[in-house]
Order: C-alpha cells, then structure tokens, then sequence
C-alpha cells in the first residue's frame, strides 16, 4: 500500500492529505490513454480489406454531399449481404450516385454496382502480392500503437518523477509506482501483439 507524506523538518509524518488517492492511482487515471491507444489501432485495422466484408471497409470513405464531403457512414446505411457482399443504401436516394463514384475514385480498388437505390460491392479474392502489402500497413499500423503507448508511458513517468521532487510521494512509492506503470504497458503492448497476430491471420486466410 502506498502512503503519502507530508514532511515536517528531517523527518515524515504520515498523513492521508486530500490528493492521496489520486496520488495513488495516477496509473490508473492514465489507462484510458492506453485505452484510446489500443481503439485508435482497432479500428485503423478494422480498414484494412481482407476477403470479408465488413462495415469499416468503406464507412469512412469521403463523399461530396451538400457541398460538402461527409463520411459514407454520415450519409448511408451500410450492410454486409454476404461473406463478399456490402449494400450501401443512401439516406437521400438522390446520393447514390455520388456514393458511386466516391468508391470508384477510392484507393479501395474496386467497383461498386449502382442499382439506382443502393450500391453494391462485391469483394474480390485477395491476391497473394496484396496480402503481403497488407500486412506491411498492419506493421506500421501496430508499430504506431506501441509509440503511443510509450509516449503514455514516458508521460506518466514524468509525473511520478514530478510528485517525487515536490514531496508528495516517497522514492519507494516513487518505485512502486513506476513498477505498477511498467506492468500496464506490458499488459497494453501484448494486447497490441495479439490484435496484430489475430489480423495477420485473417489476412493471410480469409
């Protein structure tokens, strides 16, 4: 347990100032960091296409609506039909087209059939030479993630070196700390590693 301190002369006095709980637990307030961290790499992945259909593959694809260019997920519905298979139906029919050609001049390499109320895309079989450009972008992708944990990490460090210097912890509680906020970011980096390898697999199967 951790105690913190108010210094009198040469010596100590323990105290439970006001500040001591959130003394205690400036790790714990720093894991919704971690946590953003580890949602921002979710769904950066989510994007990546694989052989199945999914929402996130084209809801943030940008589309010229109203004069300005909103998210697909702003201006349509977006179903998954099938294995292969995503309907894209427009809140306002007079989109569709509009939704087409967002598609098209997409990087998603594509080509979305427009049936005058709703688009479809049919996903086509990944090629091996795609898969491998995949995984080079789930790399980076995971190698970003674990920059942003350390960063965290690096930050949290500073405070409690901070709390520290101006006397409000002991080096024990110094120490202590900075072991609890390395268990944290080895529980966040195996989960970065874990998210990587799960869809590493779904690229190199599906």
């Amino acid at each position: 347990m951790l105690f913190c301190h108010s210094f009198i002369g040469k010596g100590s006095l323990v105290v439970p100032p006001r500040d001591c709980k959130k003394n205690m637990s400036i790790v714990e307030e720093h894991k919704e960091n971690f946590n953003k961290a580890i949602d921002h790499l979710k769904h950066e992945i989510t994007g990546l296409r694989t052989g199945r259909a999914t929402p996130a593959i084209v809801e943030d694809v940008s589309v010229e609506a109203y004069g300005t260019r909103q998210p697909m997920k702003a201006v349509a519905s977006i179903t998954v039909q099938d294995a292969k298979t995503i309907a894209i139906e427009p809140w306002d029919k007079g989109l569709v087209q509009a939704i087409e050609t967002a598609i098209r001049s997409s990087d998603l390499g594509m080509n979305p059939i427009n049936d005058g109320r709703l688009v479809r895309i049919n996903l086509p079989e990944l090629t091996q030479e795609r898969r491998q450009e995949l995984i080079k972008v789930l790399h980076k992708k995971l190698e970003e993630a674990r920059v942003s944990v350390r960063k965290i990490r690096e930050e949290v460090r500073e405070n409690v070196q901070a709390m520290e210097k101006n006397k409000e912890i002991s080096e024990d509680e110094k120490f202590k700390l900075q072991d609890s906020l390395e268990e944290v970011v080895k529980e966040y980096n195996d989960k970065i590693r874990m998210i990587g390898e799960e869809k590493e697999t779904e690229v190199n199967t599906i």
